[in-house]
């Protein structure tokens, strides 16, 4: 994708932003970037000013670390947690970030964020009035979306930070624009680093091994519907990484719906379930449409992990995603010391002493307990 051209550099706090709703439109049109920097005194970026490049290609100026930041866009608050290993500078999410955060271990390790307020839903779109009650130093927001998401923010006077999805490699220019913005830069290098580490390990671990590939799947939905991913999204680099044959790498479908016949002609021989629905693997052995699936014959269908945040999105928890996969897909393994390695993450991470009984919890060890092997997880 092309990037637009940058705009030029915006320093933050510049817009006076305790204008009244109503009216607002047509009070930006006028205000201008001149008043809040007159009634501050503001000439313009200091000698601790913060210049970041996007993903958007464009030149956001901080006059430094942001003491606020929201996020409209989902796996991200949880990945600056891990930057910064505090929830404080947080001041807005998306409300699926809320509902994750509600339903997992990020409200008991940051209590704050169970009632964060919310500055975008499922679209994206902003709500600029809450932005404006907020203010924020800098608003995080998906940078190939469109104007749409974009432009009201920029409008009303906030920088903006644009982002873009879909790789390893995306997820790792995330957490160094994060420690960027947090004025963390060294954080940002040991996180990337230990990420590229696991990545490494992970292919040594799986060229080692001799047998086929598991066929396996992510697997969601929506009312009745089955949906799934593709290889042209993250599960295409994170499958492939533990050692699976991904059965719908080259699935399309315009609905994202994947039928019942298509799930037995793929006949997987594991299923992921998405965190973003409340489906457990019972009602997946429950539905007669997949009986002969070879994973629901088997019982190899699993819940994914809640940590943080939905382990299977790229997140700063991603290598831990990556070995419970491992160990799902190829049970036998000595996974000793995979619970510890859950509990120094969260210690490093979210600077968070986990519990035995959380760490259940992170690995829906409930929801999962009548799937094959999975007592492995036990403690």
């Amino acid at each position: 994708m092309s990037h637009r051209p940058p705009r030029p550099t915006t320093s933050r706090r510049l817009i006076p932003r305790t204008l009244v709703a109503a009216g607002l439109a047509a009070t930006l049109a006028v205000a201008g970037c001149s008043t809040r920097a007159e009634a501050e005194g503001e000439t313009g970026p200091g000698a601790d000013a913060l210049t970041i490049t996007d993903q958007r290609g464009e030149t956001i100026t901080l006059d430094g670390p942001a003491d606020t930041v929201a996020f409209t866009v989902m796996p991200a608050p949880s990945i600056f947690a891990a930057v910064d290993r505090s929830y404080d500078r947080i001041v807005g999410i998306n409300e699926s970030t809320l509902k994750a955060n509600q339903g997992g271990m990020f409200a008991t390790m940051f209590p704050a964020s169970a009632e964060s307020p919310t500055v975008a839903g499922n679209d994206f779109v902003p709500n600029v009035e809450t932005l404006l009650d907020l203010d924020p130093d800098v608003v995080v927001q998906w940078g190939d979306n469109g104007p749409e998401v974009i432009e009201p923010i920029e409008n009303a006077g906030f920088p903006v930070v644009g982002l873009e999805y879909g790789t390893q490699e995306d997820l790792e220019t995330w957490i160094t624009l994060f420690a960027q913005i947090a004025g963390k830069p060294d954080r940002g290098e040991e996180l990337v680093a230990w990420q590229q580490a696991e990545i490494a390990e992970m292919r040594d671990k799986v060229a080692q091994r001799s047998e086929p590939r598991p066929r396996a799947m992510m697997l969601s939905r929506t009312g009745d519907a089955y949906g799934t991913t593709t290889g042209s999204g993250y599960d295409g680099f994170q499958f492939d990484l533990v050692g699976a044959e991904l059965v719908s790498q080259d699935f399309v479908s315009d609905s994202g719906q994947v039928s019942p016949e298509q799930i037995l002609a793929w006949d997987p021989e594991v299923i992921f379930l998405s965190g973003f629905d409340e489906m457990t693997p019972e009602e997946v052995y429950s539905d007669p449409r997949l009986a002969t699936v070879t994973a629901v014959a088997e019982k190899r269908v699993y819940k994914t992990p809640l940590g943080g945040y939905r382990w299977q999105v790229p997140s700063a928890e991603s290598p831990l995603m990556w070995a419970w996969m491992h160990h799902v897909l190829y049970p036998g393994q000595d996974t000793t010391e995979f619970r510890e390695d859950v509990r120094a993450g969260f210690d490093d991470l979210f600077a968070y002493q986990i519990s035995d009984d959380e760490i259940d919890a992170v690995l829906r060890t409930e929801l999962n307990e009548e799937s094959a092997d999975y007592d492995q997880f036990a403690r």
